[in-house]
C-alpha cells in the first residue's frame, strides 16, 4: 500500500459527484446517529407499542427526549403514531413501511457496536496514554 487513500465507487459517486455532494447522506446519519433514534427504532421492530412501554424499553430517555425523537421519526415518515379515543386517551407508535427498512441496517450497526465496544475503549484508552 502507497498510504493513498482509495474510496469504492459507489462511495465516491454518493459522497463527492452526486448532485447533492452527499448532502442525503451526511443528513440522514446527523438525523439518524443521535443518541435515541436507533435505540427507539429497534424497540418499535415487533410491532405497535404504547408510548408508556416504549419509555420504559429505552433505558435512560426521558419522556422529553423520547417525544422529540418519536416526533422527529413521524415527520421522516419512518414511525405512525394512532390515536384511540378512548378514556384515558391511548396512543401507538409503530414503524412504517419506510421505518422498516432502516431495521437492518439499524440493527446491523447496534450489533457491530455492541461487538466493538471492548475494542475500541481499549483503543481510546491507549490513545489517551499517549
Amino acid at each position: 500500500m502507497d498510504g493513498s487513500l482509495t474510496t469504492t465507487p459507489d462511495l465516491e459517486v454518493m459522497c463527492s459527484s452526486a448532485p447533492d455532494a452527499g448532502f442525503a447522506i451526511r443528513d440522514m446519519l446527523g438525523h439518524l446517529g443521535d443518541k435515541w433514534t436507533l435505540l427507539v427504532v429497534g424497540m418499535l421492530e415487533a410491532g405497535p407499542i404504547r408510548y408508556s412501554e416504549l419509555k420504559n424499553l429505552v433505558p435512560g430517555i426521558s419522556q422529553r427526549m423520547l417525544t422529540l425523537t418519536l416526533k422527529k421519526l413521524e415527520r421522516d415518515g419512518l414511525v405512525d403514531r394512532r390515536s384511540y379515543p378512548e378514556i384515558p386517551p391511548r396512543v401507538e407508535y409503530s414503524l412504517t413501511a419506510l421505518g422498516r427498512t432502516l431495521l437492518e441496517p439499524a440493527l446491523a450497526f447496534a450489533h457491530w457496536a455492541r461487538d466493538s465496544g471492548d475494542a475500541i475503549r481499549a483503543a481510546r484508552a491507549e490513545y489517551d496514554r499517549r
